[in-house]
Formats: structure tokens, C-alpha cells, sequence
């Protein structure tokens, strides 16, 4: 018979009866080598014909076995005739099976191991194979484990090198010792020996893959007769057989799930895995719904894009093309078997999507496929089971961790892009809320909008921003809700501040979370009120955090792109001030949204406005990046833009944005033109201006742009190497001819005058001088074009020798000084003249005059300067001379009589005479007091800005000799006048930069008093300037001011060495913030210079106010008076501020997280450093604390109570606040003074019992607050656990209510209600003062009990017992019975049992507990 011909190879009739027992006899887990030679030739062939005599036999509907029409022969029937032992057969194919599962098997070896397999398989198949006791559940397993162990997984390892594998598993377990690190290494070795002896070439690995092949086929055909339904842990070692061969090759086109699929006619290995998949969710195989769990746990790591190695612990794999195929493939397969199974699988892909939710890997990459995967899987999901799903996923979105909070907007962000679902008649009207658009932007989008999380608050920004962009209408409508609605709407829980998972979730690893429903349940929900906003995105571009700041400037430009909110110049002006963050990325993101905002509306002259403040400026950003940005934006919109005036359409919108840009730099935006001048010199060096350039330019310069061409024609003229002059010339005579010509184009066009005259020859500048003087002469030009005259005018006589042009400016600015003097001594001696004042000329004249005595300050006599002098003598200043004999010496302008010459007038001479000043020290010595006293008494508000600008202007040219007087500019920062303080703020700081000034005297203290402006854009700004310009300079400028800020704003000078600065009476007055109604104002400084401390600087400031203020006191430098209390009372205060702790201490690593985690791995490192430094700190802080605060705080304790000091209640809070970080440790540190550690140990408890009763008060007050609507802002809070159940529905969770009291208010509802005689018991805030009277006034007799508790007995107390535990405190305002007697409070312990009888020895704890059992 051909059949055992076919087994013949095996020898079977030869192996002793002792060697196929001992296989059986180890369960095939392993077996002694052959006591029989088989030879196997022809590469398997034996195996082939076995396997191809074997099929026949097996009754499978898909072979059509026709050979005879007689029934065919058993084949158990045909062994035992033929003495073929199954036993034995069974022994010698699993030696093969084992001997292919070695990483050193050959070729040959891994292919007959597979065949081998197959055989195995097959004879399972076969009628009869459970009688005779063929099947064994590990030869199977290990059947199905011999396609792993054979395929080379070479490709597996590469992958596990990759960086992003190695990055999430080097370096994070716990080192092993030197001795396992050595074996481990020793084992790599000899697994790369191992390795590194196989050699499979292409041939021997096409011939394993049919190997394969065929026992998967083999598979397919057993699961289709034979059941696996007793054998649970071998159908689940199947699944995890076909879903491993999901990725083992590619599969070009797309896979047909479809179930009239022939076996044969599979070709490729992912086709016959999904089929496999499909056959084991039949209920032949175990109980369905235990099936279709199987199969969707594993469908869930392929759709994660996860790898199982044998450990079971996931590993991620790059997402490149093949995964995301074999990813696509996954959904496909899940999608085809809710089609076709329809309500028992939706359960099931229910809790498939919770779990790819709970398990997402936070990287961008995969929570975007991740959202896209639950997208089209939710897509299968009936009406109620997609709003149930929402609703599931609302609540996930309120997890305690990051990465939940993010992947909940990713999904609701691909969900906006699918259609809406209309709700069924049926459905439960609780879930229609979860069905529309509106509910994903407002709750799940908009919602996070206030996360605790800058991660998360970004990205929701972000998604509110891409939601605009998306074609759905209901997201936009939806989005035009929050801002066009000002009525109240109704959603969940906006801010997220309740009803979050519990932290611990984020604990669970992949092998502790069961794949089961996850339970996630909530408080009631809440409402808010969707107006204001717009204001709220606008706080949140000041946001701390970075990314919180770029995503909101892309939301704001977003709703002004498509006109949600209004496109006015308020909204504009918060995209343009970002170009001006400190971070760097958050200016680039601005200078992107204005881009954006330019190209979406680019006829918009509020648009184009913005863009020009956001974008000229950058270009002398601190930045190159910045810079260059800018750089690139001007040149693609205004330069690249130029073209000849023949070629200009008004349709063309490019070019008519960009000469829209330059017509308001000519008007409305002339402030940035130096801005704009910085940018041409860079590209002048790049030589971006060619003669095309500059041709097409001048054709503007006679048509409608003509004042753009201009322009741009005087930033490009001196660096150009050609200009067409003959057109300049005309231009100028039109200019000299015309009187329309607006006053920007004439700067402009005398500008390029000035940068071309060196081209010119003299005849032409002759022409130009004469008709410049003309001009000047006459006095008819506004104040720009006098100046840009007289400096062209000094570039016309430039020569080679500087006396030829010394000579010629002499004449012509000398001209025009005595043009000047001759008017102004018209005006101001004649009698009448100030009476017939034309103010316009005279200040014409007087700007004239400053200007051209610049070039000419030979020809400026003492004449001019006096007459200027006496413009600005005024009546304020004559008074205060007359009254005041030492005055006139201080007072050059008092010796004139007073003049009424209008403010604008005196203003204008401030100026010029600030420029006379320039060019003469002398006149500058001997006017800086006048202008000083001019700063003080002056009333008008241009005489007094002008004169801070002349004097800074003087500082930077006369240092030495203005700094005297800097105490008199930096007094402007309390003037009355907003205007002033900016002005003042800004010039000082511009010369504290360049160290024209130094922090000396109390310039620090006058500029930092500068936060607490009236005005809040000069806080704002003085905050700038600080942190951003000076702080960066001078890094220790805060902490080396700190003490002496404390002194010099509470006015206290009686110490020996701060606050010791010479300032008048009416300067101190004007900074003083002495006083309680000043006590906020003064701590918003202390804490704006605590949060820039580092923590070095925090250390370093705690040692020494406990030094220099607290030990001063002690020392009895500083009496202790009532300034000095005030002075010790707000120090206490000062060290109780939050700011002040250490960040290492004070920072906070719990629930919500700044940053996301990419792992449990990478989280638990990083909490470790945290505590481990945190504990060094600690030690330190605690030595410095016990060594230098402590006896200097017992000290002033004594002395406090020795003087009755309400200070002493200060320094009994700081030490209660202080102490919480050293709760166990009380007694320790206060050693000295046992009655102290007695009294915090009591404050302590208190203080924690009226937190627990605070928490308590907020808890139960949340649910009226949501119904006021109130928004409640803030990190998720902490909620209740997520609980796996079975596969049921998910079943709502009743509150415990008991849960929102502590432990010891429970215990306390448990005790009994108090009798009577109880019922007058309160608790009494523990005073300071000991030594209290009666109300009467009386004096204690003798004998009488003290005015202590008897849990701090003093002195000799020989008959008094401990109460039962229960303390004995005396009242503030003690009450007399009617017999006399004083009553006494007796206060019992909340944490307190019912004491024993009373007894003086004090037991252990747990003799107590082992007592009160007794006695019950």
C-alpha cells in the first residue's frame, strides 16, 4: 500500500518501545536523541508523499476524494493491520518538531520541522484521531509555535535596535549587579555566534515559506472540523499564531473577508491569518463572546502598532508604510466582523476602542492614526452605541493624565471631519446631547481650553483653531457659537474640573489592565457661560507656558480669518505684540499668523497696519532667526513686488497689497521707518538692488504711487550704484514748485537729494543750496521738513577738507541762527510782542534754531542762548524764586522776568536749549539744575517731558555730571502724568542697558515701585524691562535689593545700614507705600522678585532676612518699637510666601503633569531624581533651619511675650506653615522650648482640620456653583477609579457619599450625641498671651488653676491627672457662674477615642486599645 511505503522512511517499527514512552513520558517538552538512523533525502520529499498518501483520509469538504466509489479503509485501521504504532508516529514527528525549534537548526532541520507539523496537524483531521489519543495539547501548542521558531527573525531584531525602541527600554530597568551583567553579556555573545552560524539563502527561505505555508493551511482545514472548545488555552494559542503572520509579508491590493473563500486559493500569508481569525470566532472553538474577546485583544496591538516579544510586554514599531498597511488590514478585519455578527460583536468592539484609548502611546504620530483607527471603527457602531461611546469618551477626556486629555481631542478632531449623525426615533434622549458636532467642539475641544496641563491647553487651542479649517459646517457653526452666543449654553463640565479617572489608572501596565469594559463615572454636570470668550484667548496668549501662547495666536488668527470674531484693531494688535515675545518660537508663530492673515485678507488696511507693527520691528530682533524671518516676509511682499509702472494692474493683488503696505509707511506707520531703514542695509550688502529694480522704482515716482516710490528710492539711493538723475532733478524742481506735495514725500525726495549730491556738480548744488535756504528762510515748512532740509544741506556742503565744510555750514546755519535770534529778540523784548504771539512761528523758529546749531555751535553767542532762557522762565518758578532767598544761585531762569509764553512754545525751547547744551559743556553744568527744578515745580506736562528727554540725551553725553541728578529723572516715575512715567520708564532703562547709569541709591526702589502703576501698560511694561532686558544683564539685581526693599517701602530708617539714600520730603512721599492700605501693593513686589529668585537665591535670601532682620531685632539693633513691629510682622509674612520655597520642595509632580509622559518607564525615572533631590534639599534646608532660624525665632518668641507684641501672632503663622514640611519633627527643633512644640503640635492639628472642613465645604458647594454657571477653571481633579467588569453593559456607579468626609469626621458621625451638660463645649483659638485676667480684673488667688492648658502643665503639679484626655483651656473672655466660680472649657480632640479612667501613667497605643477590649 502506498501509505506505508510512504511511512517507511521513518523507520517507525524500529524505535524501542522505551524511547517513544520516555517522549510521551516528558509531555514532548524534549527527547533523547534517535536509537534509529533516519535518512531524509531529495529535501523533504519523504515528507511530501507522507503528507499527500495522509490527505485522502481526512473527510474535508473542500478535496473531493472520487478515486473508488467503494467507502475508503480507516486509516487507524490500515496502521494497526500494517503494526504502525500511532504512539510512535506521534513520538518521531514531534523529535523533528523539537529539533527545528533550536536557533541553530539548519535549513533542512526548520523545513521538516514544519513538515513534520503539518503532518501532525493532518492526522488530527482524520476521523478517530480523539479515540486513538492523538491529540495532545503541548505537541499542538508547539506545533503552532514551530512557525516563529523556524521563520529567521533577523528582521525582528534590527527592529528592535531601532532608536526609537532603544530609547524606551535602554537604560531604564535597574542596573543588574557585575556578576549578571557579565553572564548576560557572555549570553549575547553566543547568541551572536549562534546567529552569525546559520546562513539562509533566498532559496532555503521560499522553501520554509511553503513550509509554512502548509501547516497554516493544515490549521485552517483542522479549525474547520475539529473543535477547540474544551481546549481554551490552545484556541488562544492560535490567535496568537495568526496574528503574528499579519505582518509576515505584504499583500499587494486589498484582503476579502469574505466567507465562501477556497483555502487553496489563498496565496498570501495575511490572508490565511485573517481567515484563521475568522474561523476561531465561530462558537465551535469556545463560547463566542470568550472568542471574539480573544481575537479582538489581539487585533488591539496590531492596531497600536504594537509588538508582543515572549515576555508579553508590547513594544512600539515604527510607523512606517508596511505597519500602517498591516494596521489598515486590522480595522478592516474588526469592521467585517461586527458586519457580519452585528449586536454580539458590538460589546466587544466597545471595548476594543476604551482600550486603544487607555493604551495610546503618547507620540503625535500614533495618536493620529490611533484617532483615525477609533474613527472608522466607531463608524460600525449603530445610533445608541455611538452616542454611548461619546459619552464614555467625554469622560475619558477628563483623565487625570495628559496623554488621555490629548488623544480624547485627537479623536474628537477626526470625528468632526465624518458626517453628523441624526438620532434614531428610539433613542435615549440622555444621549442625543453626544451626537452632535456642537457637543465635540464645546466639551470635548473648547472644554480642555483650561486644562491644568500647558500640553494639553495647547493642543485644544490648536484643535479649536484646525476646526475652522475642516469642511464640516456644524464644526464651524459650532465654533461662531462660542463667540456670537451671550446667552448661557448648556454643556458638560467646560473646564473639566471634576469627574476625571482616578491617577492611579495611569499605573496600570498592559499585563494588569484585563480587556473588559472600563467603567469611567462622574460627578453631575456643569454649566458655563460662553461669553467673554474672546478676553479669555487673550489671557491666554500672555499664558506661561510657550506652546499655550503659539496655539492661541494660531486660534485668534484663525476666527479673524474666517470672521468669527470682529477684525478690528484691538484683536490685531494681540497678534502683532507677540512678534515681540520673549520666547522665540511664539515670535516666529506670530510673524506665520500675520503672514497668514495677510494672504487671507490682504485688502484689509486694519490687516495690513498689524502686519506692519508685528513684522518692521522684527528685523532688529535679538534673534537672527528673527531677523531673517522678517527679513524674508518684507521681501517676498514688498520688494519681490516692484515692477514698472507699464506692468502694474490694480488686479494683480500682490502688487497693490504691497504699494497698500508702503502708502502707510508714508502715513499712518512713519514710527517704523527706522526699523524699515535697517532692513534695506542688510540687503544692500546682499546686493538685492539691481537697475531693474531701481528703474522701475523711479517709473513710480510720477504716478499714483509716487510717495511708496519715494520711499522706497531714499532707503536704496546711497547704496545703489546708478540712479537716473535727470528724473530726480525733475522731481525736485516740482517739489520746490508745487506746494501739494505732503510732508513725507518731501523728506523723502530731499533724502535722495542728499545721498545723490556727491554726484552732482556744483552748479546743481548751488541751485539746490538756493532753494533750500529759500525754503528755510521763509518758515512756512512743518517741523520734519526743516530738519531733513538742514541735513541735506549739510551733506551738500560736505567736502574733502573739513574746514571747506566747517566754512560752509558757518555761513548758511550761521545765517539761519542769526535769521533765528533777530525774531525771537523781536518777540521777547519788545513789550508787545508776547501779546501778538504767532505760537507757530516762533516755534518754527525755535526748532530751527536747535536744529541748525548743531552744524554751526561756533556761531551760537550768549545772546541766543539767553534768549532761549528766558522762553522758558516761567511765573511758577519766578514765584517759588522770590519766596526763596538760596534760589536764584540754583536758578539760572529766575533772574528773568516771567513770561506767559504759551506750553508748546516752552516745550520747543526745552529742546533747543537741550541741543545748545550738547554742543557746550559749560551751559550744561550750569542748566542741569534748572532743569532739575523744572522737572519739580513745572505744571505743564510737554515742558516737563521734554525736559527728561533733554537730560537723559545729556546723561549719555555727559555722564559724570548728569548722574547727580538722576534721583530728579527717576522721580518722574510717580508723576501725575501716564505719558511721563512711560516716557521716564523707557529712557531709563535705555540708559541702565548701556550702563550710562547704575543701580545707585534708590533708583532700584523707584523703578520696581513702578509695578504697582495706576496704569496697567506701565506695570506691564516695567515688568518687561525688568525681567527681559535688565534682569538678563544684571542676573543677581533682585536678591542683592530684596532686604533693603522691605525697609525702604515701609519707610523704617533706624537701621544701621539700609535705606540710608538722601532724598527730600516730597520724594518720599511720592514713593512711599508705608501702611496697611499699601500692604498689597508692597506684595506684589516682593512676590514678582521671589518668582524670578533661583533657588540658590530663595536659600541665600531666607539665611539672610533671618540674619539681618530677625537677628537685628534680637540683637537690639533695631528697637522694637511701632515701626520696627511693623517691619517684624511683614518679615514673617515675607517668609511665609509660597514664592519663597524652594522649587525643588514646592514643585508639583502629581496628577495633571506639565509635560506628557512617553512612558511608565520614563515617568518612574524621573519621579525618583524628583524625590531624591527633593530629600537633599530637604536635609540641607533643615540643618540651615535648626542651626540659624531657630534660635533666633525662640528668642523673639520670649521677647514678644514679654512685651505683649501682636507680632508674636505672625510669627506663630510662620512657624505653623513653615512646620508642615517638618510635621514629624516638631518636638526635635524645638527641643529648647518644649511649651512651643506643644502649641504648634496643637496649631498643626487645627490648621489641618479647618483645611479637611474647607475641602469638605467646596465639595458639597460645587453642584450650586455649576448651576449658577459659574466656569470652573483648573487641572482635572481627582476622581474615582475605573473598574473592569465583565462584558455587560457598562452600568452607571451610585456616589459614595462618605467618601467626601475625611476619616475623622466619619468617625466622628459615628460617635454618640453629646449629653446636655456637653452641649456648651466650643473650640477656642489658642492666644498668645498667657497671662490673661478676668473681665473683672481680678487677680488669681492662690491656688487658683493658671491660665495654661494641663496638656502644657508648668511648675509642680503633683495632684492633677490629665483629665481623661481632655484639655482644659481658659477663654479670651471668660464667663462667671452665678456662684462665682469661673467655668471651664473642656476641649475634646476630634482624633481622640473615649478616654479611660483617669490614670497618670501613659500607656503604648496598643495597650490602650488591648485595655478598652477589656473593659467593653
Amino acid at each position: 500500500m502506498e501509505l506505508i511505503q510512504a511511512l517507511e522512511f521513518l523507520k517507525l517499527r524500529d524505535f524501542s518501545e522505551g524511547w517513544v514512552d520516555a517522549v510521551w513520558d516528558f509531555e514532548f517538552t524534549e527527547t533523547e536523541p534517535l536509537d534509529v538512523t533516519i535518512f531524509i533525502n531529495n529535501g523533504s520529499k519523504e515528507f511530501k508523499v507522507l503528507y499527500r498518501c495522509l490527505r485522502p483520509y481526512v473527510t474535508d469538504t473542500e478535496i473531493s476524494t472520487a478515486e473508488t466509489d467503494a467507502t475508503p479503509q480507516s486509516v487507524w485501521t490500515v496502521f494497526a493491520d500494517n503494526g504502525i504504532s500511532v504512539k510512535s508516529l506521534v513520538a518521531v514527528l514531534s523529535f523533528f518538531v523539537l529539533e527545528g525549534k533550536s536557533k541553530t537548526a539548519s535549513a533542512q532541520q526548520r523545513i521538516n520541522a514544519l513538515q513534520a507539523a503539518s503532518l501532525y496537524l493532518l492526522l488530527l483531521g482524520i476521523p478517530g484521531s480523539v479515540v486513538n489519543k492523538v491529540f495532545h495539547q503541548i505537541l499542538f501548542d508547539t506545533c503552532l509555535n514551530t512557525v516563529s521558531n523556524c521563520w529567521p527573525q533577523n528582521s525582528v531584531k534590527k527592529r528592535k535596535k531601532d532608536p526609537l525602541k532603544c530609547s524606551q527600554s535602554d537604560g531604564k530597568r535597574a542596573k543588574p549587579n557585575r556578576k549578571e551583567n557579565d553572564e548576560m553579556s557572555q549570553m549575547d555573545e553566543m547568541d551572536d555566534e549562534e546567529q552569525e552560524e546559520v546562513h539562509l539563502s533566498p532559496k532555503d527561505l521560499l522553501s520554509i515559506r511553503d513550509g509554512v505555508v502548509l501547516l497554516v493551511k493544515t490549521l485552517l482545514r483542522l479549525l474547520l472540523k475539529f473543535p477547540l472548545k474544551d481546549e481554551p488555552q490552545s484556541a488562544d494559542n492560535c490567535v496568537q499564531m495568526f496574528a503574528k503572520l499579519n505582518d509576515f509579508e505584504p499583500v499587494i491590493g486589498e484582503i476579502s473577508f469574505g466567507a465562501g473563500q477556497e483555502i487553496d486559493d489563498m496565496k498570501t500569508m495575511p490572508e490565511l491569518a485573517y481567515y484563521g481569525l475568522w474561523l476561531l470566532c465561530s462558537p465551535n472553538h469556545g463560547d463566542k463572546n470568550e472568542s471574539l474577546r480573544r481575537v479582538f485583544h489581539r487585533m488591539l496591538y496590531v492596531i497600536l502598532m504594537m509588538r508582543r516579544d515572549d515576555s508579553g510586554k508590547p513594544s512600539l514599531m515604527m510607523p512606517n508604510q508596511a505597519v500602517l498597511a498591516v494596521r489598515d488590514q486590522a480595522i478592516c478585519f474588526v469592521s467585517h466582523v461586527v458586519d457580519e455578527l452585528k449586536e454580539p460583536a458590538l460589546p466587544f468592539l466597545r471595548i476594543l476602542l476604551q482600550h486603544i484609548c487607555f493604551r495610546m502611546v503618547d507620540k503625535t504620530d500614533y495618536r493620529l492614526h490611533g484617532a483615525k483607527a477609533v474613527a472608522k471603527l466607531l463608524a460600525k457602531m449603530p445610533c445608541a452605541d455611538y452616542a454611548s461611546f461619546i459619552k464614555w469618551l467625554f469622560e475619558y477626556s477628563r483623565h487625570s493624565k495628559v496623554a488621555y486629555r490629548m488623544f480624547a481631542m485627537d479623536v474628537a478632531m477626526v470625528l468632526l471631519e465624518q458626517p453628523e449623525r441624526d438620532p434614531d426615533e428610539n433613542l435615549d434622549p440622555e444621549l442625543v446631547t453626544f451626537l452632535p458636532h456642537r457637543f465635540l467642539v464645546h466639551n470635548m475641544v473648547f472644554g480642555r481650553r483650561s486644562d491644568a496641563s500647558p500640553t494639553v491647553r495647547s493642543h485644544a487651542l490648536t484643535c479649536l483653531a484646525q476646526c475652522l479649517e475642516l469642511p464640516s459646517i456644524n464644526a464651524t457653526r459650532s465654533v461662531k457659537e462660542l463667540f456670537f452666543t451671550t446667552s448661557a449654553q448648556t454643556v458638560l463640565d467646560s473646564d473639566g474640573s471634576n469627574g476625571t479617572l482616578h491617577q492611579q489608572t495611569t499605573q496600570k501596565t498592559f499585563k494588569t489592565l484585563p480587556f473588559k469594559t472600563i467603567e469611567i463615572t462622574s460627578n453631575e454636570n456643569s454649566s458655563f457661560a460662553s461669553k467673554e470668550t474672546i478676553v479669555f484667548l487673550k489671557r491666554r496668549v500672555s499664558d506661561p507656558k510657550t506652546n499655550v501662547r503659539k496655539s492661541a495666536l494660531q486660534a485668534i488668527m484663525g476666527l479673524l480669518k474666517h470672521n468669527v470674531i470682529l477684525l478690528n484693531e484691538v484683536n490685531l494688535t494681540v497678534l502683532s505684540e507677540r512678534t515681540r515675545d520673549p520666547a522665540l518660537s511664539v515670535k516666529k508663530k506670530a510673524m506665520q499668523c500675520l503672514m497668514e492673515l495677510l494672504t487671507a485678507q490682504p485688502e484689509s488696511s486694519l490687516v495690513q497696519k498689524a502686519w506692519l507693527r508685528g513684522v518692521v520691528p522684527a528685523v532688529v530682533d535679538t534673534e537672527s532667526s528673527v531677523q531673517e524671518k522678517a527679513l524674508e516676509c518684507l521681501e517676498q511682499t514688498i520688494l519681490k513686488q516692484v515692477k514698472s509702472h507699464s506692468s502694474y494692474s490694480y488686479r494683480d493683488v500682490q502688487q497693490t497689497l504691497a504699494w497698500d503696505l508702503l502708502r502707510l509707511l508714508c502715513d499712518n506707520c512713519q514710527d517704523l521707518s527706522r526699523y524699515f531703514s535697517r532692513a534695506f542695509t542688510v540687503w544692500s550688502k546682499q546686493n538685492k538692488f539691481t537697475a531693474a529694480f531701481i528703474n522701475n522704482l523711479i517709473s513710480h515716482t510720477e504716478a499714483e504711487h509716487a510717495a511708496g516710490a519715494w520711499l522706497l528710492l531714499s532707503k536704496v539711493a546711497s547704496s545703489c550704484p546708478r540712479l537716473d538723475y535727470g528724473k530726480i532733478l525733475d522731481a525736485w524742481d516740482e517739489l520746490v514748485r508745487s506746494k501739494n506735495v505732503s510732508v513725507t514725500t518731501s523728506c523723502h525726495i530731499l533724502c535722495v537729494i542728499g545721498d545723490i549730491c556727491e554726484h552732482l556738480n556744483e552748479d546743481t548744488k548751488s541751485r539746490i543750496v538756493d532753494d533750500i535756504m529759500t525754503w528755510l528762510r521763509s518758515f512756512d515748512m512743518p517741523l520734519e521738513v526743516i530738519s531733513a532740509s538742514v541735513e541735506t544741506l549739510s551733506r551738500l556742503g560736505k567736502a574733502e577738507a573739513i574746514s571747506a565744510t566747517q566754512k560752509f555750514l558757518n555761513q548758511h546755519c550761521g545765517e539761519l541762527v542769526s535769521v533765528c535770534e533777530a525774531y525771537l529778540s523781536g518777540v521777547i523784548l519788545n513789550e508787545n510782542g508776547a501779546q501778538n504771539l504767532n505760537e507757530d512761528l516762533v516755534v518754527k523758529h525755535l526748532y530751527t534754531l536747535g536744529v541748525a546749531s548743531l552744524h554751526c555751535p561756533s556761531r551760537v553767542n550768549k545772546r541766543v542762548v539767553i534768549l532761549v532762557q528766558s522762553v522758558l522762565t516761567s511765573s511758577v518758578a519766578q514765584d517759588t524764586a522770590e519766596g526763596s532767598e538760596d534760589l536764584a544761585g540754583s536758578q539760572p531762569l529766575s533772574q528773568f522776568k516771567g513770561s506767559s509764553m504759551p506750553s508748546s512754545v516752552r516745550a520747543h525751547a526745552v529742546i533747543t536749549l537741550g541741543k545748545l547744551c550738547l554742543q557746550h559743556e559749560d551751559l550744561t553744568r550750569k542748566y542741569l539744575p534748572a532743569f532739575a527744578r523744572e522737572l519739580e515745580l513745572c505744571r505743564e506736562m510737554a515742558v516737563r517731558s521734554n525736559v527728561v528727554v533733554v537730560m537723559c540725551d545729556l546723561c549719555m553725553r555727559y555722564t559724570n555730571m548728569v548722574d547727580r541728578y538722576v534721583p530728579n529723572v527717576s522721580a518722574c516715575l510717580r508723576d501725575t502724568e501716564p505719558l511721563i512715567r512711560k516716557q521716564t520708564l523707557t529712557m531709563l532703562t535705555n540708559l541702565l542697558q548701556e550702563e550710562f547709569v547704575k543701580w545707585k541709591g534708590s533708583l532700584f526702589f523707584r523703578f520696581i515701585a513702578v509695578l504697582v502703576d495706576s496704569d496697567p501698560s506701565i506695570a506691564s511694561l516695567c515688568e518687561y524691562c525688568l525681567v527681559h532686558l535688565l534682569l538678563k544683564k544684571n542676573p543677581v539685581m533682585f536678591s542683592q535689593h530684596f532686604i533693603e526693599c522691605i525697609f525702604h517701602f515701609n519707610s523704617y530708617e533706624k537701621h544701621k545700614t539700609y535705606n540710608k539714600f538722601t532724598q527730600t520730603t516730597s520724594e518720599k512721599a511720592k514713593f512711599s507705600l508705608k501702611g496697611e492700605q499699601n500692604r498689597e501693593r508692597r506684595f506684589r513686589i516682593y512676590r514678582f522678585l521671589l518668582e524670578h529668585f533661583t533657588d540658590a537665591q530663595r536659600f541665600n535670601i531666607t539665611i539672610k532676612i533671618s540674619q539681618n532682620i530677625l537677628g537685628g531685632f534680637v540683637d537690639g539693633e533695631m528697637p522694637l518699637d511701632s515701626d520696627g513691629a511693623a517691619v517684624l510682622g511683614e518679615t514673617f509674612e515675607v517668609l511665609s510666601l509660597k514664592e519663597i520655597k524652594l522649587s525643588a520642595l514646592s514643585g508639583d509632580t502629581g496628577a495633571g503633569g506639565d509635560e506628557p509622559q512617553e512612558d511608565d518607564q520614563m515617568a518612574m525615572a524621573k519621579a525618583v531624581m524628583q524625590v531624591a533631590q527633593k530629600k537633599a534639599v530637604y536635609q540641607v534646608q533643615k540643618k540651615v533651619f535648626i542651626d540659624s532660624m531657630i534660635p533666633i525665632i525662640i528668642t523673639l518668641k520670649s521677647m514678644l511675650e514679654q512685651k505683649h507684641s501682636p507680632v508674636l501672632k505672625n510669627l506663630m503663622d510662620y512657624l505653623q506653615l513653615t512646620m508642615q514640611d517638618y510635621r514629624s519633627e516638631v518636638k526635635e527643633f524645638f527641643a529648647a522650648d518644649e511649651q512651643l512644640a506643644a502649641e504648634l503640635e496643637y496649631n498643626l492639628k487645627m490648621y489641618e482640620q479647618e483645611k479637611q472642613a474647607e475641602a469638605q465645604m467646596a465639595h458639597c458647594s460645587l453642584g450650586g456653583e455649576a448651576a449658577t454657571g459659574t466656569p470652573i477653571l483648573g487641572s482635572p481633579a481627582p476622581a474615582q477609579r475605573f473598574l473592569p467588569t465583565g462584558f455587560t453593559t457598562p452600568q452607571a456607579i451610585l456616589p459614595n457619599h462618605s467618601g467626601l468626609l475625611s476619616p475623622r469626621l466619619v468617625q466622628s458621625d459615628r460617635r454618640e450625641p453629646p449629653k446636655k451638660s456637653e452641649s456648651k463645649r466650643s473650640w477656642v483659638r489658642m492666644t498668645s498671651d498667657r497671662n490673661l485676667t478676668s473681665l473683672g480684673g481680678s487677680v488669681n488667688p492662690k491656688g487658683a488653676v493658671c491660665d495654661r492648658a494641663v496638656s502644657t502643665p508648668q511648675g509642680n503639679i503633683n495632684e492633677v491627672t490629665f483629665g481623661g484626655g481632655v484639655s482644659a483651656i481658659f477663654s479670651e473672655q471668660r464667663t462667671v457662674s452665678e456662684n462665682g466660680e469661673r467655668l471651664v472649657l473642656h476641649l475634646m480632640s476630634p482624633d481622640q477615642q473615649t478616654p479611660v479612667p483617669k490614670q497618670w501613667n501613659v500607656q503604648s497605643p496598643l495597650n490602650q486599645k488591648t485595655t478598652r477590649r477589656i473593659q467593653k
